[in-house]
């Protein structure tokens, strides 16, 4: 008996030393840890300031917590578009820094927030330039050093020179010069008032003028016969070069060789209404001569389908021998402008989707013509120019992509994974790659 009633008292006591333990325990969870602080790995510069990201070095980029490769990601980037962060919206574009990271540095980017924001930004006042006016001034007779000196930078001033030259060589008119896209409408509020020029574009305006050159001396004209001119008699009526052997192409090529009547020659684009009335009173057409050059036409003509299209290659077919074939000035020049953005075609499918083309002729050519592939250039995504890449026509708009990418991917099949481009459009690309 007492050697059980020994067990039970151990037991008891056991049993009251687990209880004390337990109810020790759970008042040590309620125990306050309020003034422990963890540290951090990587804790948030508290030395931060204002900085413009265009002009940190790799040391400076490590220093703000990015890693080697990161750095040489964010500075390569920067070189892709173009040498310099415009705003935080494509500074944030750049993979290599993360949404948190952006977070933590966007308030201390002296950068505009996106590309079309210029009042606000501190980054802006810093780089535009002044435009600066005294006195009134004819901006015909400016030339690039005349608009570097008003502030414009020397792109810009090379730009508004060639839009001068492309409106003839005169900006016309107030109204004309605003619309020139280097112009700005607070540059234009600016100059406005200094501007010797007419409000408004003359009603008599013609846009073809901008292929003609200024000519100040007085034609004197005489009597003449349309069919007879060369590119150079026309320009001795005032033409330009370019103006007169389009005149002629018209007249031999749309025409058949001769202007038949005066409405044949006021349908010609290049000559202006105000012309056509100055040349109107020394035309004279001679019913042979109209009959002749037509004939003469006609010969040619069927001499010139004499040409053997089988032997001809649809990579080197020229402007002159579509005509031939039976396509208009406009199917050509679309064909060969296309063979030419291309590298040449690889494909005869490739040509049936060419603009502004008739679909039936173009089949019967492609039935006739051969098409040889062996001189087009052709690259791997890694070795492509970036030249070639921007202007080709099924590479271009991933152009940014692939130059970007391949400076750190050196993987083929990942890389066609990262550029994310539908197969139609992978498949057109892959006819160019080795």
């Amino acid at each position: 008996m007492k050697k059980n009633y020994y067990r039970q008292l151990a037991f008891l006591g056991m049993l009251l030393i687990i209880l004390f333990g337990f109810q020790k325990y759970r008042s040590n969870e309620k125990e306050d840890f309020s003034d422990v602080r963890f540290i951090s790995n990587n804790p948030k510069n508290s030395h931060l300031a204002e900085f413009d990201p265009n002009e940190l070095d790799g040391k400076q980029w490590r220093n703000l917590g990015f890693t080697e490769k990161q750095t040489t990601t964010i500075l390569n980037y920067k070189k892709i578009v173009g040498g310099k962060f415009l705003s935080k919206d494509q500074f944030k574009k750049c993979f290599a820094v993360s949404a948190e990271k952006f977070s933590e540095l966007e308030p201390y980017l002296i950068l505009p927030e996106n590309n079309g924001d210029s009042k606000s930004s501190r980054y802006n006042r810093v780089e535009k330039k002044s435009i600066t006016v005294s006195r009134k001034f004819n901006p015909d007779l400016y030339n690039i050093n005349d608009w570097v000196k008003m502030g414009f930078s020397e792109r810009q001033a090379e730009a508004i020179v060639k839009y001068k030259n492309y409106l003839g060589g005169s900006f016309v008119s107030k109204e004309k010069f605003k619309e020139c896209f280097i112009i700005s409408e607070e540059h234009y509020k600016k100059l406005s008032c200094f501007l010797i020029l007419p409000e408004k574009t003359p009603a008599s305006f013609n846009h073809h003028v901008k292929n003609s050159i200024v000519n100040t001396t007085k034609i004197h004209y005489r009597p003449f016969d349309p069919n007879l001119l060369d590119a150079e008699g026309w320009k001795s009526l005032g033409f330009s070069d370019k103006q007169s052997q389009t005149i002629v192409n018209y007249r031999d090529r749309n025409l058949k060789g001769s202007f038949k009547n005066l409405e044949d020659i006021q349908k010609c684009f290049v000559i202006s209404p105000e012309k056509f009335e100055e040349l109107k009173p020394f035309i004279r057409l001679n019913p042979t001569t109209v009959a002749n050059r037509y004939n003469n036409t006609r010969t040619e003509t069927t001499q010139q389908e004499k040409t053997d299209f089988s032997k001809v290659d649809l990579n080197t077919i020229t402007f002159k021998q579509l005509l031939e074939f039976g396509f208009d000035e406009k199917a050509a020049g679309s064909m060969i402008g296309f063979r030419k953005k291309l590298g040449g075609f690889v494909n005869r499918e490739q040509i049936l989707t060419t603009y502004n083309i008739d679909p039936e002729l173009t089949r019967k050519l492609l039935s006739v013509a051969q098409l040889n592939t062996s001189n087009i250039p052709k690259y791997t995504l890694f070795d492509a120019p970036e030249e070639w890449l921007k202007n080709h026509p099924y590479f271009k708009y991933s152009a940014d992509k692939i130059i970007f990418y391949r400076l750190t991917e050196k993987d083929e099949r990942k890389l066609w994974k990262l550029l994310k481009i539908k197969p139609e459009y992978e498949a057109r690309m892959k006819l160019y790659l080795k």
